[in-house]
Formats: C-alpha cells, structure tokens, sequence
C-alpha cells in the first residue's frame, strides 16, 4: 500500500496530466464510439426499368434516379437510388437480367416497364407474364415493390389498350404492391416537360415525375424502416 499522501499526489498529477488530452480529444469521441457509429445503412432503392427511368439523352444528374434521390435525401431519407435501367428494355428483357442487375443488400425496387412492349404492339400477354415474373421473383427475395404503371397509346385500339393497361392495377393486387398508375402522367402530352420525340421525359420532365411520385415511394420506405 503507497503512503496515502504518496497517492494523494499520484493521482492529482495523473488528473492534471491526462483530463487534457481526454477535452482534446472528447469532440472525436461521439464520432467513433457514439450515435454515428451505429447510425443505419442507406436504404438501397433500384430503378428497375427502359430509357424512361434510365435518363434517356440526360445528363447523369437529370436522370430519374439521381433526382429522385435528391428529393428524398432533402426529406431526410438516407437512401441511396441506384439506376439499374436499360434503354430499350422490354418486360421479358428486364426478366432476363433481373438477377444480376439486383445485387445484394436491395431493399426497394422501382419497377418501370411495359412502355417499349406496347411501343412494339407484344402481346399483352407476354409482358404480363415477364412482369409477374419479376415480381414473383423480387417477392421471394423480400424485396419491396413500387410498380409504375404505363398505359396503350390509342392508335393501338380500344381492345389492345384494356388488355394493356389492366395489367399493373391486376398485378399490384395480386402482390399487394403500391402502383403509381401511369409514370409519364401529366408529362407526356405536355410541351416543355419532353424530348424532341414526344415522349421521353426531359430535365423538367423528370423533375415533374418524381414531385408526383415521391410520396408514392416515401410511404414505401417508411414501411420499410418501420420493420427494422
């Protein structure tokens, strides 16, 4: 046992040596071991879909994703949106490379497809088929389900258009996913928000898009964060 002045006088010198380097180094503290260090990973949210959510003819960050993620972020998401779309694609062709376009850690999916099927007149059927398959597929992975509607041009007739655009309100209920009914809605007849080609969304397009959208995939995300 040190002499009890002896340690009376340790410990003083020990205070007066160490609590100043513990004040130096005390704002570095929360950062390591506190709140930031356990804080959540970004929420991964993919935009699954053709040139419509790809950013066709825009720069990268015009593109549907990118202004997406922006507007969430902005609403105090931590998301990240990931721009997994291919200009062209038909339903079958998003079926096709669903599993490697979806890597792991995907919470959230955007689905957009269906426009460059009925572009080509495909049978109703066949992009049916492809779109449940997909949802099927992203079901079993536990992945959550935006699907964003797309509806027949009329030149296509009255009897290709009600088989057309029933398959996104028929396929929600089947999964018991939100649907945003028609993605260009309040676009694509509308000059000054497309390209020169009538259809493809341009930078105020896509920023329209995902004013009306938004609260659509904020809901999702909360439903998402409420089960972790």
């Amino acid at each position: 046992m040190w002499p009890k002045g002896l340690r009376r006088g340790f410990i003083r010198a020990l205070l007066v040596q160490v609590l100043p380097v513990q004040l130096l180094f005390a704002p570095l503290i929360p950062a390591v071991f506190g709140p930031a260090a356990h804080a959540a990973p970004a929420l991964k949210l993919v935009a699954f879909g053709d040139s419509l959510t790809a950013g066709y003819l825009l720069p990268a960050d015009e593109a549907f994703p990118a202004v997406l993620q922006k507007a969430l972020r902005k609403d105090g998401f931590n998301v990240t949106v990931v721009n997994a779309s291919v200009s062209g694609d038909t339903a079958s062709d998003g079926l096709a490379r669903l599993d490697w376009s979806l890597g792991e850690g995907t919470d959230a999916v955007i689905l957009e497809l269906g426009a460059n099927d009925m572009l080509r007149g495909i049978d109703p059927a066949i992009t049916r088929k492809a779109l449940d398959a997909i949802l099927a597929r992203l079901q079993a992975r536990h992945i959550k389900v935006l699907i964003a509607g797309m509806l027949a041009t009329p030149s296509l007739g009255k009897a290709y258009a009600q088989a057309f655009d029933r398959i996104y309100p028929e396929l929600a209920a089947k999964y018991k996913a939100p649907l945003y009914s028609f993605f260009l809605d309040e676009v694509t007849t509308h000059k000054g928000l497309t390209l020169a080609d009538g259809m493809h969304p341009n930078g105020t397009g896509v920023e329209k898009i995902v004013a009306r959208i938004l609260p659509k995939v904020e809901a999702m995300l909360r439903a998402i964060a409420a089960k972790t």
